[in-house]
């Protein structure tokens, strides 16, 4: 693996920090990577932000296909001429931007479901987790390596400060876990934090099932939107546009407390929540009945 560093250099190119581009520059790191993601030729890889190749490689000689994102343009060149030195061509490289790719035409193309690895940007991680939440019918497992601090809130349990909305929706569908910390000093340009590898299995059926996953996901947005707030005042508030009595009732019919706070509610309660707000009868219109 050619340094990071030698490769921009060579090619007269400077890493974007508009897209958060800080590569891997350990070769035993990547290697580590695509082996706890225990990757065998019946698979079929899309890598996130395939850089400069650092994850590519690895990865592409477990694998029976890689379909590589990269949405840097200036680095597809390059990228080509490293998987030749390599002798790899089981690679499609695609230039896009992940949160706009079609993943179930990919899975369809594959013939299967998807492994999703990539070392995920900063700034857009937590968008990227929602999108494999909402496409998971097509993806069988995600490897990414995220932000330390986002890893901590991924796999944070009811009752902890780290718990939040994308803890709730990412437990509703899958099991996390860490499967690697990777220290700062080994990317270049060297990031201001540490990074996790988190490993992300798609229950596949479903463990939790939802009447309608969307207003599921509606109804925990509102929950954690004020997340200081009781959970009486924080769906009363929200844009359920419940009132403060309908808010109370609710809960209580869903057995939870009206004082308790979103960040001490479980799957399975937002689940029963969510159902009892749905089949709560409409509320009647305000001011004088019409003639």
């Amino acid at each position: 693996m050619t340094s990071p560093r030698m490769l921009l250099n060579a090619w007269r190119l400077d890493p974007k920090k508009s897209l958060g581009q800080n590569f891997l520059a350990d070769p035993s790191t990547a290697e580590m990577i695509a082996d706890r993601a225990g990757i065998v030729p019946e698979d079929a890889v899309l890598e996130i932000g395939a850089g400069l190749g650092a994850l590519t490689v690895p990865v592409a000689r477990r694998a029976g296909r890689v379909v590589a994102v990269e949405t840097d343009g200036r680095l597809l060149e390059l990228l080509k001429t490293e998987l030749r030195v390599h002798g790899l061509d089981n690679v499609d490289l695609l230039q896009a931007d992940i949160l706009k790719v079609d993943m179930g035409k990919i899975a369809e193309a594959a013939g299967r479901r998807l492994v999703v690895m990539g070392n995920l940007p900063y700034h857009i991680s937590s968008q990227i987790v929602v999108k494999l939440i909402q496409d998971r019918e097509w993806v069988d497992r995600a490897v990414a390596m995220i932000q330390r601090e986002m890893a901590r809130r991924l796999m944070a349990a009811p009752g902890a400060k780290d718990y939040g909305r994308l803890t709730a929706m990412l437990r509703y569908c899958a099991d996390i876990k860490s499967a690697a910390v990777v220290r700062a000093h080994l990317f270049h340009p060297r990031p201001k934090v540490d990074s996790e590898v988190v490993a992300i299995d798609f229950h596949h059926p479903p463990v939790h099932t939802a009447q309608d996953e969307a207003f599921l996901f509606k109804v925990i947005k509102a929950a954690f939107g004020q997340r200081r707030k009781t959970l009486k005042n924080a769906l009363s508030g929200s844009e359920l546009k419940m009132s403060p009595t309908e808010a109370r009732n609710a809960l209580e019919a869903a057995g939870i407390d009206p004082a308790r706070r979103a960040e001490t509610v479980g799957v399975g309660e937002f689940i029963g929540l969510s159902e009892k707000i749905k089949d709560s009868p409409p509320r009647p219109p305000s001011g004088p009945p019409a003639c």
